[in-house]
C-alpha cells in the first residue's frame, strides 16, 4: 500500500483518487475550494456532459491535441465504461442528440455525489480548503518527496497526481498552480491559449442580432483562403460576435492555427438547401407574392431580427418589387444566404473559455501510466497537461481515462 495525494478534486482528481484507491492505497485529496467538482458543476450549462456515446475509435476524430498520446487511457477506461461506471454509482445517464451523454436528472450536481460517495466507500480522505503550494522532490528532483501546503504542513507520499485543471474559469480555482509545480519539478510547458471560446467579429450588426440564436446552420471557417473548419449545429449572435456550440467547436481550429489573426467565417442559413434549390425557393417566393415588397416577399426566409441585415446586405432596395427584381440580383441573394461572409478578428480570453489549450507537455509524460519522465511518483491528469478537444463530452473523456490511468498508473 502506497500513500498516494492527490492536487484538485475535479474530475480527473477524483477519477484519480477512486482508481487509486481500488487499487489498494491509502488515498487522500486535497482541493483549495470549499468543495469538490466546481467546474464540473457548471459543465453543459449545469447539466454536465459526462461523455459521448459514440464508437470509442470515434473520441478519437474529436481529440484536437495530441490524440495518439491517449491511446492507453482511452482504451484502458473508454466512454462506454465511463457510462458503466456512473450508472453503477447510482447516477443514471441518458443519451441526446450527437450522442451527448448527460445525467438522467440533468443535475451536475448527481455526477458530483456519485464520485463523492464513490470515494467515501473507498475511505479516500478529502480534504476541502487545503491548497498546495509546492510539489516537492527529492534531493536528487528525480523522486518525489511530498507536497506542502499553503498553510506550511508537509504531507509526506509516495506518489503525488496533479490534477489542477487549466485556467479558464477561474472563478472554479483553475489559477495554474499544475502549470508552476510542473515547472519547479522540470517539466515543458506548451502555449496555454483559451479554447472552446465564443469568436469576436468585425461587423457590427451583430450588435444588432444579439440574443439571437440560429439552429440548423452551417459555418466555414477559413484563414488565408484555406478551410480549416467546417461544421453544423447552433450558434448564437453576442454584442462582440458569436458564440453557441457551433462556434465553440469552430474556435478550437481557429486558435490552433489562426490564433490572433485575422479569419472568415462563412454562415450558411440554408444548409439543407443547394444553391439551386435554394434559387427554386426564391422563385416560388417571388412568384407568389409577385407585387409585393422584397422585404415582404423575403420575411418568412428568417427570423424577424436577421431579416433587416439581410435586406442591407443583399443591396436590393427594400421597397423594390419582387418582379423588378433581376436574375442577377436574386442569385447573388441567394449567395448570401449561402455564405454570409462575417470577420473573425479574435477570440475572448480564459475567464469566457470552457477549456485551456496547451499545458504540460507529453512528451514529458509515459502514455501508459500518466506518470512523469522526469521525476518518479509524480504522475499528471485532465486539463493541465497539452490534451484538448472538441464540445460533446470529449473533454470530461478525456478527464476521466486520464485521471484513471493515473490512478492505475501508481504501482
Amino acid at each position: 500500500m502506497k500513500k498516494v495525494i492527490v492536487v484538485g478534486g475535479g474530475a480527473a482528481g477524483m477519477m484519480a483518487a477512486i482508481a487509486a484507491a481500488q487499487g489498494g492505497h491509502n488515498v487522500r485529496l486535497y482541493e483549495k475550494n470549499e468543495k469538490l467538482g466546481k467546474k464540473l458543476f457548471i459543465t453543459g450549462k449545469g447539466r454536465c456532459n459526462v461523455t459521448n456515446a459514440c464508437e470509442t475509435e470515434e473520441l478519437f476524430e474529436n481529440i484536437v491535441s495530441n490524440p495518439k498520446f491517449l491511446y492507453s487511457a482511452v482504451y484502458g477506461f473508454d466512454n462506454h465504461q465511463v457510462m458503466a461506471f456512473f450508472e453503477e454509482a447510482g447516477c443514471p445517464l441518458k443519451t441526446e442528440r450527437g450522442g451527448r451523454v448527460f445525467p438522467v436528472t440533468d443535475h451536475s450536481s448527481d455526477v458530483i455525489k456519485a464520485l463523492q460517495k464513490k470515494m467515501d466507500n473507498l475511505h479516500v480522505t478529502v480534504q476541502l480548503n487545503k491548497g498546495v503550494r509546492e510539489v516537492l522532490t527529492k534531493e536528487d528532483g528525480k523522486s518525489i518527496k511530498g507536497i506542502l501546503l499553503w498553510d506550511g504542513t508537509f504531507e509526506p507520499a509516495d506518489a503525488v497526481i496533479v490534477a489542477t485543471g487549466g485556467i479558464s474559469y477561474e472563478s472554479t480555482g483553475s489559477t495554474g498552480d499544475g502549470y508552476r509545480f510542473a515547472e519547479q519539478t522540470g517539466h515543458n510547458l506548451t502555449e496555454r491559449r483559451p479554447s472552446l471560446v465564443p469568436l469576436t467579429v468585425e461587423e457590427t450588426f451583430c450588435q444588432e442580432l444579439m440574443g439571437l440564436s440560429l439552429k440548423n446552420v452551417a459555418v466555414v471557417l477559413q484563414h488565408k483562403g484555406k478551410a480549416i473548419y467546417s461544421g453544423f449545429g447552433e450558434m448564437l449572435f453576442t454584442h462582440f460576435g458569436v458564440s453557441g456550440p457551433l462556434i465553440l467547436s469552430a474556435s478550437s481550429a481557429y486558435v490552433q492555427k489562426a490564433y490572433g489573426q485575422r479569419a472568415s467565417l462563412l454562415l450558411d442559413l440554408k444548409p439543407a438547401l443547394h444553391e439551386e434549390q435554394l434559387d427554386k425557393r426564391l422563385l416560388r417566393e417571388f412568384e407568389a407574392g409577385r407585387n409585393k415588397t422584397f422585404k415582404n416577399a423575403v420575411s418568412g426566409l428568417f427570423p424577424a431580427k436577421l431579416t433587416p441585415v439581410m435586406l442591407a446586405l443583399s443591396g436590393i432596395m427594400p421597397e423594390k418589387k419582387v418582379n423588378e427584381i433581376t436574375k442577377e440580383e436574386r442569385l447573388a441573394f441567394g449567395k448570401l444566404i449561402k455564405n454570409l461572409p462575417l470577420t473573425v478578428t479574435g477570440c475572448r480570453g480564459f475567464s469566457e473559455a470552457v477549456i485551456t489549450k496547451g499545458g504540460v507537455s507529453v512528451k514529458d509524460i509515459n502514455p501508459s501510466t500518466m506518470e512523469s519522465r522526469k521525476v518518479q511518483g509524480l504522475f499528471f491528469a485532465g486539463e493541465v497537461l497539452d490534451l484538448d478537444a472538441l464540445t460533446g463530452g470529449f473533454n470530461l473523456q478525456i478527464a476521466w481515462s486520464s485521471g484513471h490511468l493515473a490512478g492505475t498508473g501508481v504501482v
